[in-house]
C-alpha cells in the first residue's frame, strides 16, 4: 500500500495490514456492497448451433472462436439490458442472439433493439419466469480482461468483496478486495463505523476517455442506492466535521453525486449517476480515499488526480512503477489522506 499525503505530496511504502492504523476514532469508512453477477454470456446468432460454455466445465480458448461475447452491464427494465457485444460490428438492430441450449443447459434469447458506439448494444431478452436462474447457470463471472484463462467456479466467490451482498455489478469494486473479516474487526475496534452504499459497476468503469478535451467526455449511467439510515449517519458525520473515508472510486462518485443533488445534504434513495470527477472538482463529502492503481486516460485516474492533485499523483505513480507495485483490479492499493 502506497500512502500519499495529498497536502504535501509526500508518499511512503506500507503494507495494507497497516491500513486500520490510519483511521481515527469517529471516522466513518464507507464501502460498496455491490456483488458481481455472472454477466458474461457466450452465444451465437439464433438458428446457429449453440454450445454452452459452463463455469463448471471450462472451455479452452479455441472453443471461443466463432462465439459472440456479451457483457451485461446494466438492467434497464424487466427485460432490457445495456451490454457490450463482441464482435459487434456486424450485429445490427433486430438480430437475435441465443445463449445456452446444448445438453441440459437452459437457453436465453435476446434481440438487439438499440445500437451505440464501441460495441454497445441494448438487448431485449425473451421473457422467461426464471431468467436469473438461467443466467446463473449459463453466465460467467466477468473477470478483468487481462486474465486470459476461462473463469472457474471459485471465481464466483473470489471475485467479490467480503461485504458484497446486493447483486448487480459487471465488475468488482476492486478497492474492497483487499479487506478481510479480521481487518474489518480491527477497524471497528478503533471506534470506526463501517457503513455501506451500493453502486452497481457498469460501463462507467470500463470506458476509456476518448476526447482530448476533458470536459467533452461523458460517463455512462450507473445505478446506486443509499438507505435513509446511511444518509442520516453521513449527514451527521459531516455536520460534526468528522472524516468520511471512501473505499474505492465508486463510493466517491456515489456520495459526491448524492450531496451535489441533495441541496447540501446526502440524499437517500435509489438513483442513477454519470458524475465525471476531474481536476477542479470541489469535494464535499470525502476526506480520504483508498483506491487501486488505474490506467492512463481513465476516468478513475482523473478522479484520483482531482482529489490528490495531478502532480502529486504523477509522482506517486512514478514511484509505484519504480517499486513494481501491481496495477489493475487484483493489484496493490494507494491510500490518499
Amino acid at each position: 500500500m502506497l500512502v500519499l499525503d495529498r497536502q504535501s505530496g509526500a508518499s511512503r511504502d506500507e503494507r495494507f495490514v497497516n491500513f486500520p492504523a490510519h483511521l481515527r476514532a469517529g471516522d466513518v469508512l464507507v464501502v460498496n456492497n455491490s456483488r458481481v453477477f455472472p454477466a458474461r454470456l457466450f452465444g451465437r446468432r439464433s438458428g446457429e448451433r449453440a454450445q454452452p460454455l459452463s463455469p463448471r466445465n471450462p472451455a479452452s480458448r479455441e472453443f471461443l472462436k466463432g462465439q459472440i461475447e456479451v457483457l451485461l452491464t446494466r438492467q434497464l427494465g424487466n427485460s432490457d439490458w445495456e451490454a457490450l457485444v463482441r464482435p459487434g460490428r456486424k450485429l445490427g438492430i433486430g438480430e437475435v442472439l441465443r445463449f445456452g441450449g446444448a445438453d441440459d443447459c437452459p437457453t436465453l434469447e435476446a434481440k438487439i433493439i438499440g445500437r451505440g458506439d464501441y460495441g454497445e448494444r441494448r438487448l431485449r431478452f425473451a421473457s422467461v419466469p426464471d431468467f436469473f436462474d438461467r443466467l446463473d447457470r449459463i453466465g460467467h463471472i466477468p473477470l478483468p480482461p487481462y486474465i486470459t484463462r476461462a473463469d472457474r467456479e471459485g471465481d464466483r466467490n473470489s471475485y467479490q468483496t467480503v461485504f458484497a451482498r446486493d447483486v448487480g455489478s459487471a465488475a468488482a469494486p476492486t478497492a474492497g478486495l483487499h479487506f478481510t473479516p479480521q481487518i474489518l474487526d480491527e477497524i471497528r475496534a478503533r471506534s470506526v463505523e463501517i457503513i455501506e452504499i451500493t453502486l452497481h459497476v457498469g460501463l462507467g468503469t470500463f470506458q476509456p476517455l476518448r476526447e482530448e478535451q476533458i470536459e467533452a467526455n461523458t460517463l455512462h449511467v450507473e445505478s446506486y442506492e443509499i438507505t435513509s439510515t446511511t444518509a442520516d449517519k453521513l449527514n451527521r458525520v459531516l455536520a460534526e466535521s468528522r472524516r468520511v473515508v471512501a473505499v474505492g472510486t465508486t463510493v466517491v462518485r456515489t456520495l459526491e453525486h448524492a450531496r451535489q443533488h441533495g441541496s447540501g445534504e446526502i440524499r437517500a434513495g435509489s438513483g442513477e449517476t454519470s458524475i465525471f470527477i476531474y481536476p477542479g472538482f470541489r469535494f464535499r463529502v470525502i476526506s480520504a480515499l483508498l483506491t487501486n492503481f488505474h490506467l492512463p486516460r481513465s476516468s478513475l485516474l482523473m478522479l484520483v488526480s482531482a482529489f490528490a492533485g495531478r502532480e502529486h499523483v504523477l509522482r506517486a505513480y512514478e514511484h509505484a512503477v519504480t517499486e513494481e507495485y501491481r496495477f489493475f483490479s487484483y493489484g496493490d492499493c494507494m491510500l490518499v489522506e
